[in-house]
């Protein structure tokens, strides 16, 4: 008989938990959720760092209040600042009305904070003075606002690595960090594949069923890019598969056939994982970046500039030696 996972939903993101690492996991969100402390969450670019966000909230005490979130990636840098903070009516050209900030819509609620590496020096340090309580004006503005939010952040990147670089402020990393919450990859959770795929599926098409052979398939993977790779490869196969069952062969990996998962690296090193990961999903879609960012699931400017910066670090360590 085919699984049939049971999706627990937050905030109306499905989530399939199976696993033992990720139901430990569901139990310390739990109890994060009570405290009003801020929350950081690390992990590999698709492993559901939102979903986790969206329990966080949930399992508050501010879960009956504002869930407001923002890619910090996704905004273009001249305007994170108003989208943050709002503006007044005249405060740059094109505001033809004022318009309240994303901490004010969150007010007493929740401010979720995704890929939060990627801001900019100038933004750190107002965000940082928000968090530390301080009033704000917003863009042309002449009236503080006070809000009161909690903050939980979420990033693929090894912030450690970036304050010692000294591309993150140190105090702001502590300030969001005051919890960290580390999401493991798809393949230290095994157990979650197959019932992660069989939801998507039946999302897509409820008739349809994997073969044996196709879930072994699956199983064996190693899902560089995680939760996104496997839903895209599920959906791919049930629009190309012929008959009510997707076979082993019907299931089309970017990156190349299935694998047996390479020996992890400790999760704690997330700065060289996603380098090495990087690299290999670039190696394998033949170095077409737009494929490979959509496998990994950032923005082609985010992984330009990633690439950029393994470049310099190359070159600084070819100086020194």
């Amino acid at each position: 008989m085919p699984f049939a996972p049971q999706p627990v939903s937050y905030l109306g993101m499905p989530a399939v938990i199976v696993s033992e690492p990720m139901q430990q996991l569901m139990a310390k969100i739990q109890r994060i959720g009570m405290s009003s402390a801020s929350v950081l969450i690390e992990g590999e670019s698709g492993v559901g760092k939102e979903v986790v966000a969206r329990a966080i909230h949930h399992h508050s005490l501010r879960c009956q209040k504002s869930w407001v979130d923002v890619s910090c990636a996704a905004l273009p840098e001249h305007l994170i600042e108003s989208e943050l903070f709002g503006y007044e009516k005249g405060a740059f050209s094109g505001a033809d009305s004022s318009k309240p900030g994303l901490f004010e819509l969150a007010h007493q609620g929740t401010l979720f904070l995704d890929e939060v590496g990627e801001l900019e020096p100038k933004m750190q340090v107002k965000l940082l003075r928000v968090l530390d309580g301080s009033p704000y004006y917003r863009l042309g503005g002449i009236r503080k606002v006070s809000v009161d939010v909690r903050i939980i952040a979420a990033t693929n990147q090894n912030l450690q690595h970036m304050v010692k670089a000294g591309r993150f402020r140190s105090d702001l990393y502590h300030r969001l960090g005051q919890l960290t919450l580390t999401v493991p990859p798809l393949r230290q959770r095994t157990e979650d594949i197959v019932p992660l795929a069989e939801f998507f599926l039946a999302q897509h098409n409820p008739q349809l069923r994997f073969t044996s052979e196709a879930c072994a398939k699956l199983h064996r993977y190693h899902w560089p890019g995680n939760i996104r790779e496997l839903r895209n490869v599920v959906i791919k196969a049930a629009v190309l598969c012929a008959g009510d069952q997707i076979r082993a062969s019907d299931l089309a990996f970017e990156t190349g056939e299935a694998a047996p998962c390479e020996p992890d690296t400790p999760v704690t090193d997330l700065d060289g994982i996603e380098r090495r990961m990087i690299f290999r999903v670039l190696e394998q879609t033949g170095g077409h970046h737009q494929r490979a960012a959509d496998l990994l699931g950032i923005s082609r400017r985010t992984l330009s500039r990633k690439l950029k910066l393994y470049n310099q670090e190359a070159r600084g360590r070819a100086y020194v030696s």
